[in-house]
């Protein structure tokens, strides 16, 4: 809804804040948890690396399939707070991958601090465009199966 019809906007609404922040919450104990368990090797995380590529194609996935539902409102906003802003933006961490970088060129390794950042970007670019365009051929594939031909 537009801006003086008296409903406030998404982000200034506290079940709105409460829907991230519980998502948010969650996703980064999950990473958390399995950067811990485990660690970087030679400097390079390579679970970060993983976590944020696996959490690109998600994001990818849930708005394209939220996308072709409608619009942004009701159950579908929601879903779109909860998990792609809340679960998914606290399970993916690009400040790492910039702290991590940084490291890596901090003590000379520019080599591997820039092919893992380059890296990172890249496939995280090619997997939420992944997770679209599968969303996208499901929903084609679903509409396909109930046509009379």
């Amino acid at each position: 809804m537009a801006l003086g019809t008296g409903t406030r906007p998404p982000h200034l609404r506290w079940r709105s804040l409460g829907l991230v922040a519980v998502g948010g919450a969650i996703g980064t104990g999950v990473r958390a948890a399995l950067a811990a368990a485990l660690p970087a090797v030679d400097g390079i995380s390579w679970t970060i690396l993983a976590i944020n590529v696996v959490g690109a194609f998600c994001l990818g996935l849930l708005l394209e399939s939220l996308a072709q539902r409608g619009p942004d409102e009701g159950r579908r906003r929601t879903v779109r707070l909860f998990v792609g802003t809340g679960v998914l933006g606290g399970f993916t961490t690009y400040s790492t991958l910039a702290d991590d970088t940084a490291r890596l060129l901090d003590v000379g390794r520019w080599g591997a601090g820039a092919g893992y950042a380059l890296l990172s970007v890249v496939l995280g670019l090619v997997a939420a465009a992944a997770g679209a365009w599968i969303a996208g051929a499901r929903r084609a594939r679903r509409s396909g199966a109930g046509e009379v031909r």
